[in-house]
């Protein structure tokens, strides 16, 4: 059989291994620094965890696991017969894959209540699934990397969030726009024009409006049920440049007015980071899943600085203030924020933005003419690798160019050549595979050697 990968994967080579570590250790130190703890869920959790909480659109893109066994024993008839595969779906399939980090750290926080102290605040570093149409940047399999409080309505915690993302992308050295807007806000424009039954409808469509532009998202809330009327009073809202703007559209009490305070209240918060200044309100902001129910983030690229690149966003969240209430322990408020791996992984490679000494590789490579030299050669690279020091044994002594291409090939500077004088004298001749110099050297002037450039 002819190997294949399927779409919407991919194989890592060590080099690409290297630079994601890259990614996700730069993250995670972040993390840390703001006092998140690590946790890990299943990749697979319950259909009934996972169903019902991304809205329509994301239940469709649920990866479903067949029950063991014959699982058409106990398959809906009539969705058998009809050939409804949705219907058909809850009957054969108990499990799915995980679709996000977000549910499964809500049901985490329900059955492990007594366990941990609130505010809970975890970080999550594993690969999520989404049987989405791949294409650049999108895929099947891929990584998020999380950072959730639960257990505060505080909006500090979003001020925190706002400045990880901050702290992150200033690290990776990758200029980007923090985006935030309220969900309060997208309600009050629902509340606003009387459509408030259709709140989910109008949402799911102004998430589309960079894709499809306001034509498009208005035939799409035409498609929806909201007049025209409606709709083109939608577009004006989202047309405002700040949030304060939006206040006259909004009567006193409503939800509208209460996000424009929040996201005020986020805005001064953040005054006490001087370098955060790439956080900016956007009422175009909607984010599709349909557990937000608060402030909303989404990172972008900063198109002044990258015009080069096309990319979707590549960070996103929010807050959500009953998420564990559908396992039942109703009212606590959580807010969090992903980061898009893959899609980082994508530009820091198109940027060439990856540091020169973030790939893994020996320092060494250790190479000898015969077999009595390769003994001295293992040696050598025992005792090197017992202080700490990567080495490589090639393991057929002989043709040393066949050796020197190996090394070489693997990007390692350093070739360790052993030979019979080596062998009498114990030493090693030090070949310096870029300038091409070579120097004879004790073990324990190597060691030293090999310590201070690491």
């Amino acid at each position: 059989m002819k190997p294949q990968l399927l779409k919407g994967t991919r194989d890592f080579l060590p080099e690409q291994i290297s630079k994601r570590k890259y990614i996700f250790n730069t993250i995670e130190k972040v993390f840390k620094k703001y006092a998140f703890a690590q946790i890990e869920t299943p990749a697979m959790e319950a259909l009934a965890t996972l169903s019902g909480k991304y809205g329509d659109e994301g239940d469709k893109l649920l990866f479903k696991i067949l029950n063991n066994g014959d699982f058409l024993e106990k398959a809906d008839e009539n969705a058998l017969t009809t050939r409804n595969s949705y219907a058909l779906a809850s009957s054969i399939a108990k499990r799915g894959l995980r679709y996000d980090l977000t549910v499964p750290f809500a049901r985490f926080v329900v059955l492990h209540q007594n366990e941990i102290t609130f505010p809970f605040k975890r970080y999550q570093i594993q690969p999520v699934w989404r049987a989405d149409r791949p294409q650049k940047g999108r895929y099947q399999e891929f990584y998020q990397c999380d950072a959730d409080v639960v257990g505060s309505d505080s909006l500090i915690y979003e001020a925190e969030l706002a400045s990880i993302y901050h702290e992150v992308f200033k690290a990776l050295g990758i200029s980007v726009d923090i985006k935030i807007n309220n969900r309060k806000i997208l309600f009050g424009i629902a509340e606003a024009v009387g459509i408030e039954d259709k709140f989910m409808d109008m949402t799911v469509a102004i998430d589309k409006l960079d894709k499809i532009g306001a034509d498009g998202v208005e035939k799409e809330l035409l498609e929806r049920g909201i007049t025209a009327e409606q709709a083109k009073l939608i577009l004006e809202m989202l047309s405002v440049k700040s949030h304060q703007e939006l206040k006259a559209f909004f009567k006193e009490g409503s939800e509208g007015l209460k996000g424009v305070a929040e996201i005020e209240s986020v805005f001064q918060l953040s005054k006490v980071n001087t370098g955060l200044d790439n956080l900016k309100y956007d009422v175009k902001l909607a984010r599709g899943l349909s557990y937000y129910t608060g402030c909303i983030f989404e990172v972008a690229l900063d198109k002044e600085v990258h015009p080069e690149i096309t990319m979707g966003s590549i960070g996103g969240g929010g807050r959500y203030d009953n998420l564990t209430g559908s396992f039942g322990m109703p009212g606590l408020s959580g807010v969090g924020i992903s980061f898009g791996a893959e899609r980082i992984y994508d530009v820091l490679e198109e940027l060439n933005l990856f540091p020169a000494d973030v790939i893994d590789q020996a320092a060494i490579v250790m190479m000898a003419f015969d077999d009595q030299s390769l003994e001295w050669a293992f040696y050598v690279g025992q005792m090197l690798r017992n202080e700490g020091i990567a080495v490589d044994v090639y393991p057929d002594p002989g043709k040393l160019k066949k050796q020197i291409k190996y090394a070489a090939d693997k990007k390692v500077k350093y070739a360790g050549i052993i030979g019979e004088e080596e062998v009498r004298t114990k030493t090693i001749s030090l070949k310096n595979l870029i300038s091409g110099e070579q120097m004879a050297y004790n073990l324990e002037t190597l060691t030293e050697l090999l310590k201070q450039e690491k």
